[in-house]
């Protein structure tokens, strides 16, 4: 009988045990994961980023759709989850993990891939999307579904979600990605 479970890639496994060896909790689902893996993909000479890195798994999941010309860059502020996310990659000079303030990242724009997990998001997201390159795309998740339009949050219109939904510079949607997780993806309008 064939097995209907799906691998996980090493380092996405190698970062799992980093989060439960460090007691963090807020790692990046498979199902956003895969999706996470399939935008790197696209991108197989592009440079990626990633605002958020915890323990790096998020990160792996970038990296399983890795190019070998592409570059891979996360940001993380807590030094600790930083040092041992980058003890997943450290063979790999594809990849770079900074330690500080999201806005590191700018240096490394414009972004064909941005997974903006962490800083950036709620706090300026204007920029997030000025970081992105033409085409380049912006993936978001972490939200509650909503059967609404505008699409709602505690009662009330999520405008973060909204503001990315309708930003003139974007080609958006929303996807499904758990029964309790919904993911904003888009493209950078050329």
């Amino acid at each position: 009988m064939p097995t209907t479970e799906r691998a996980v890639p090493p380092r996405v496994a190698a970062a799992e045990r980093v989060a439960a060896e460090a007691g963090f909790k807020q790692s990046c689902v498979p199902e956003v994961g895969r999706l996470l893996g399939l935008a790197a993909t696209t991108k197989p000479h592009g440079v990626i980023a990633e605002s958020g890195t915890g323990s790096g798994v998020g990160t792996a999941w970038l990296h399983s759709g890795l190019g070998a010309e592409a570059r891979l860059v996360t940001v993380e502020r807590d030094a600790e989850l930083a040092r041992r996310a980058a003890g997943v990659f450290a063979d790999d000079d594809r990849v770079a993990v900074l330690t500080g303030d999201w806005r590191l990242l700018e240096q490394y724009a414009p972004f064909d891939v941005f997974f903006c997990d962490g800083g950036g998001k709620r706090d300026d997201p204007e920029r997030v999307v000025e970081l992105l390159a033409p085409g380049g795309l912006l993936i978001l998740d972490d939200f509650t579904p909503s059967p609404h339009w505008p699409p709602r949050f505690d009662g009330a219109v999520d405008e973060l979600r909204l503001f990315y939904l309708t930003h003139p510079a974007l080609n958006a949607t929303e996807v499904l990605t758990t029964p309790f997780i919904s993911t904003v993806v888009a493209a950078r309008r050329p």
